[in-house]
């Protein structure tokens, strides 16, 4: 049997202190103005400065709350190099501030890189006609519709700072050395396109950025960019990759949450959560359905106004895997919406 998930911190940092989490390695946490209202951040002592571990909303606060960590738990020291999980505006969004202002190395994957780097290229004022598009296939509530047709849509230049030329790409399979310890890289999928997770090969720690979290599933969205895209599909072939990597001992730092041990629960976790969704969306495709009316089969509970877009672009996921697994159809109906049905050959 393996070991049930134990968190040894119940409190997590206060705004600008630190936690040691191992030998010269700290973990701190910033501040999100969203529902999941943090994001943890890591540091990694070496002889030339520190490493950090993704960096938190590029923003006022967030940059005042950094001079705090690095002038008090950081002890005046350098910042050597900034290691991003994924391209996610909580993970990069201060990247280019740590490279331009404080002379900082980049490590992430080239697929993170590119993306962050194109997205901050593509800001729009209003949603461009492709978006409208996907709303609409995905069955969006027509209220909502009308709303976000006209209002500025999130533009990731508005969260994450210029990022200069230049980075150092890991990749699966990689070594790396930082904080006096070598990782070994492994690489997810699903919530964002090639996820770096580092695993100590000197001790149990565990870098796991947001595709090993405890408490809470990783958004597995589909989004107008990629409306074919199977992010579920993606995450649990992640997950089964890298479950027999994990042991009991492992303590596992997370983008989100608390810190944790028992992985290898925790992945059996995941994978089973998904796989149980799957099935009462399948159960619930008897008829068919938009995207937006699987919402109560799916979360089973009222989405409110904020958690909205990232439920649909969720459901749009389980959906798509469904139709890749080749249990579902879908057709279109008149107003553009797709309506998903369970082929009657796939179930019982």
């Amino acid at each position: 049997m393996t070991a049930t998930i134990h968190f040894p911190w119940e409190t997590p940092p206060g705004e600008g202190e630190a936690i040691e989490v191992g030998t010269g390695a700290l973990w701190m946490r910033l501040p999100l103005p969203m529902k999941l209202d943090h994001v943890n951040v890591f540091a990694f002592e070496d002889d030339d400065g520190w490493t950090i571990i993704d960096t938190g909303f590029d923003s006022r606060r967030t940059r005042k709350i950094w001079e705090t960590l690095l002038a008090g738990p950081l002890g005046g020291k350098p910042v050597a190099r900034v290691v991003v999980t994924h391209h996610h505006p909580d993970h990069v969004g201060l990247a280019g501030w740590f490279q331009r202002d404080h002379g900082a190395q980049l490590i992430t994957t080239r697929t993170a890189w590119l993306f962050a780097r194109m997205l901050l290229l593509d800001e729009q004022m209003v949603p461009v006609d492709e978006t409208l598009a996907y709303w609409r296939s995905a069955g969006m509530d027509e209220d909502v519709f009308e709303a976000r047709k006209a209002e500025r849509p999130f533009n990731y230049v508005d969260i994450v700072a210029d990022m200069p030329l230049g980075f150092s790409r890991v990749k699966e399979g990689d070594v790396i050395r930082f904080g006096g310890r070598d990782w070994d890289v492994r690489i997810g999928n699903g919530h964002a396109p090639e996820h770096a997770t580092f695993w100590s090969r000197d001790c149990d720690l565990v870098l796991g950025g947001d595709q090993l979290l405890a408490t809470i599933s990783p958004n597995l969205g589909v989004y107008a960019t990629e409306p074919e895209a199977d992010p579920v599909g993606d995450w649990l072939e992640s997950c089964e990759r890298l479950a027999p990597f994990a042991r009991d001992s492992h303590l596992v730092l997370p983008g989100h949450k608390l810190p944790y041990r028992g992985l290898p629960t925790r992945m059996r976790q995941l994978v089973d959560n998904h796989h149980t969704a799957l099935a009462r969306l399948l159960d619930h495709l008897a008829e068919p359905q938009t995207a937006v009316e699987c919402f109560p089969v799916l979360y089973r509970r009222r989405i409110s106004e904020g958690e909205y877009g990232l439920a649909m672009v969720e459901a749009v996921g389980h959906l798509n895997h469904l139709l890749r697994t080749g249990e579902i159809t879908r057709t279109r109906r008149d107003d553009g919406a797709w309506l998903w049905k369970r082929k009657e050959t796939s179930h019982g």
